[in-house]
């Protein structure tokens, strides 16, 4: 049996009323689904979505224990799948509010999950494209994130093996460990520009160096955005004058309403 710490997810997902979870827990809920704040966040805004008992009944604990075990079961994956995607766009859309409010702009929000987890109960990873975050502390961390590299399957990439065919589906359907877990060794690289990087402390620092680097570029965009607008509505203003003084009627006995036609002589 795995330890408390490994089936935390279940517990959670399994709560009668998700409400009462602690606040640093809870972060949203359906009657099919509940998003939580991941406790070791490996960005500046990790959740996990997670499927409640309800949307697969005829799913036992086990078959919801990871993805691979919830891709046994195709029908009720898709629908599995489906609803967490549904709550995991609900859940980035607040996360991109939260993006501009604290930091004045966006940037990706990744959707996925790892092929071999570390924790029991299927959970999707909503998590912001920038990896800066104190709780990355090493390579399998990073790796396990990266885009590119496999061990993370976006959301959209698994929904696609449900339409492809069966021998296909079958194949990557079986999440073998021994396929996956070797990706967790590679070399640090960074996802944005492919640096090679020797370790996990200058990894972080290129990394951060990055997203200051993405701020502060959006930043001035927007505000060269704002600037031109700006300047496009002070040079209309002068015409818009102009064109006010022109229609309005005189002050003398001669005035006449623009709309009425001149009588004839």
């Amino acid at each position: 049996m795995a330890p408390p710490s490994l089936t935390v997810l279940r517990a959670y997902a399994h709560k009668r009323d998700p409400s009462k979870l602690p606040l640093a827990v809870h972060f949203a809920h359906t009657p099919t689904t509940l998003t939580v704040f991941d406790a070791f966040p490996k960005a500046l805004f990790h959740l996990l979505v997670l499927p409640r008992p309800a949307l697969a009944p005829e799913l036992s604990p086990f078959d919801l224990a990871s993805l691979r075990a919830l891709l046994r079961h195709k029908d009720s994956a898709r629908r599995v799948l489906l609803a967490l995607r549904e709550a995991a766009d609900a859940a980035r859309a607040t996360v991109r509010e939260e993006m501009r409010a604290r930091y004045g702009f966006e940037w990706d929000v990744w959707t996925g999950f790892h092929a071999v987890p570390s924790m029991e109960h299927v959970h999707l990873h909503v998590i912001s494209a920038d990896l800066c975050n104190a709780k990355l502390k090493t390579k399998k961390h990073y790796n396990s994130f990266h885009p590119a590299l496999g061990f993370f399957l976006p959301l959209d990439t698994v929904l696609e093996w449900l339409d492809a065919t069966p021998s296909y589906y079958d194949t990557m359907a079986r999440l073998e460990p021994g396929k996956y877990e070797p990706l967790l060794k590679a070399p640090l690289e960074c996802f944005r520009c492919g640096k090679t990087l020797g370790t996990v402390p200058a990894l972080k620092t290129h990394l951060q160096d990055e997203w200051d680097t993405l701020r502060a570029r959006s930043l001035a965009r927007g505000k060269r955005k704002r600037d031109s607008v700006c300047d496009a509505a002070e040079a209309e203003e002068p015409r818009a004058k102009k064109a006010a003084v022109a229609v309005a009627p005189r002050d003398d006995g001669d005035a006449m309403d623009v709309d009425t036609p001149p009588v004839a002589p």
